[in-house]
């Protein structure tokens, strides 16, 4: 027989874990199914998570699965392929499991895509990096380099002059005329020198990065590289329910209010699903959110059934 749960919770990261916490406490039977692909694994620590600063996220993910499972919620290492809407969700694993929910999350997150630029993939999250209010204080004041991946590159390079004060913007495949004058003055303002040509590579020595190489063979010394993924939704399940998404400029989410409730009755999303920016401590937050307010749905929706009985 297909085993039933209260609600699946689809993605194990810090907003799937955080709503299987509450949903546990509440006693709602729950399951998380986890691929095991959290966006922030190349990092080795994340920060600004108060009480869990500098903790590496795989020990973060670790100390959540603990925790999870002193209240009987259920996790399985397997990927959702498949789900389909009608008095229950019936949810399907690439393992070949199929389980049955009166409600869904899904925290499936997203990816990071990053440019095509020899070197970048190898050393993200070690001296290649994207968020500054992430990783900032640990490279404060050395060079910094940021590969500018679109015109808003101008933006993440003025933010970064936060925390350097040696800032070259590298405008790569970005046509200088694209900028826009103000990005020009408060680029200058900020000293952030502003460097034409493509990039072909980055100077690496001894495992570790120390300058920026640009197609026309000249080197500029830089030992941190900042640059902007295209973020890439996972919203497969979501459109397979036929969830309302709307477009933004890193990407198409899901429509959601205050508590992550989607278009589709009974599915909620938090995370990364629902937006690009959202750190762990978001995450966290909005996985909360969804299960109080599913932990409330679910009450309701008995009392009422109980009642008309």
């Amino acid at each position: 027989m297909t085993e039933k749960y209260a609600v699946v919770v689809v993605g194990g990261g810090a907003a799937g874990l955080s709503a299987a916490l509450v949903l546990g406490r509440a006693r709602h039977r729950t399951l998380v199914v986890d691929a095991g692909e959290p966006r922030n694994a190349p990092a080795a620590h994340m920060q600004g998570y108060l009480s869990r600063d500098g903790m590496p996220p795989a020990e973060f993910l670790a100390a959540g699965r603990e925790e999870i499972a002193r209240y009987g919620v259920e996790l399985v290492r397997d990927r959702v392929v498949d789900v389909e809407r009608g008095e229950d969700f019936s949810v399907v694993l690439a393992g070949g499991r199929t389980v049955r929910a009166r409600r869904l999350v899904v925290a499936t997150g997203l990816r990071d895509e990053l440019p095509a630029v020899p070197g970048i993939a190898e050393r993200f999250g070690r001296d290649v990096l994207h968020c500054p209010f992430c990783h900032g204080w640990e490279v404060r004041d050395q060079p910094f380099g940021v590969l500018a991946t679109s015109p808003a590159s101008a933006h993440q390079a003025l933010m970064v002059s936060q925390w350097s004060k040696d800032v070259r913007l590298f405008l790569h495949t970005v046509a200088e005329e694209e900028l826009s004058d103000q990005d020009l003055r408060r680029l200058a303002a900020a000293g952030v020198d502003v460097v034409p040509g493509e990039v072909a590579g980055l100077v690496v020595e001894d495992d570790r990065l120390t300058g920026v190489r640009l197609a026309d063979g000249t080197t500029h010394a830089r030992s941190v590289v900042f640059t902007a993924p295209r973020p890439v939704p996972q919203t497969g399940l979501l459109e397979r329910l036929g969830a309302e998404l709307h477009e933004t400029p890193f990407g198409a989410y899901p429509v959601v209010d205050g508590n992550g409730l989607t278009s589709v009755p009974g599915v909620w999303a938090a995370g990364n699903a629902i937006g690009f920016a959202e750190q762990v401590v978001h995450a966290a937050s909005g996985g909360y959110r969804a299960a109080s307010a599913i932990v409330g749905d679910l009450l309701m929706t008995d009392l009422d059934a109980a009642a008309q009985a």
